[in-house]
């Protein structure tokens, strides 16, 4: 369960709680917390633009008691977009990549533009780096594992697009997030302490999954990419 309270026109935050065996105290406390906190500190959260994203996979779901905040209800909807990612509630990136490919594809149009205005190749590359690959490839390591093949194809086709206008060879998307994973898991990812080493020192621990979705999730993947080095 995420809710993403927002400070009016100053900082958007976001509580994760979890609910376990339909005991809701925990993440509710959390919520108070975060309300004590706020007045302490002399701000005033905006409940008209605060969202709660319930994510429940059982399959007998219940349904929860309305989330209240200074005594008035927060909105629950079924996604909700924090820090330029969108997130859905069964967690599924289809809503994101749609986003991001109609995005996408505004920015070809200037491409294209750009192209007939006869610029060189190389100002045209560097035009895709900046203003379309950017926006293809915010946050991949965090979505593409678990994209589906459509979705997949739709990134790809506007790469093929781009790559004809600039009539040049643009990185795979595919190879990028293959990097990036293997370069945030070795150093700038805040929670690479807690790779597990085996008793040899050389590789990692794999980590256990009983799903699909965890299994192409960032952290088994990483560790298949760091352990594949040796």
């Amino acid at each position: 369960m995420q809710v993403g309270p927002q400070l009016p026109d100053r900082t958007t935050t976001a509580v994760v709680g979890l609910i376990s065996h339909n005991d809701e105290t925990a993440y509710r406390r959390e919520i108070s917390h975060l309300e004590v906190w706020c007045q302490e500190n002399h701000l005033l959260l905006n409940v008209s633009k605060t969202k709660e994203l319930i994510v429940d996979f059982r399959k007998q779901q219940r349904s929860l008691h309305p989330l209240l905040i200074s005594g008035s209800e927060v909105e629950s909807v079924d996604t909700f977009r924090y820090l330029g990612v969108t997130i859905s509630q069964d967690l599924t990136w289809t809503q994101h990549i749609t986003t991001t490919v109609k995005k996408a594809r505004q920015r070809l149009y200037l491409l294209r533009r750009l192209r007939d205005f006869k610029l060189p190749l190389r100002v045209l590359k560097n035009f895709y780096t900046c203003t379309i690959d950017s926006i293809l490839c915010g946050s991949i390591t965090m979505w593409m594992g678990n994209c589906t093949k459509q979705d997949l194809l739709a990134l790809k086709r506007v790469v093929r697009s781009a790559a004809r206008t600039t009539r040049t060879t643009l990185p795979n998307l595919q190879d990028i997030y293959v990097e990036r994973c293997r370069s945030r898991a070795k150093r700038s990812h805040p929670a690479h302490s807690l790779f597990s080493p085996l008793p040899s020192g050389r590789r990692f621990r794999c980590l256990r999954t009983k799903t699909e979705r965890l299994k192409k999730s960032f952290f088994p993947l990483a560790v298949h990419l760091l352990n594949s080095e040796h």
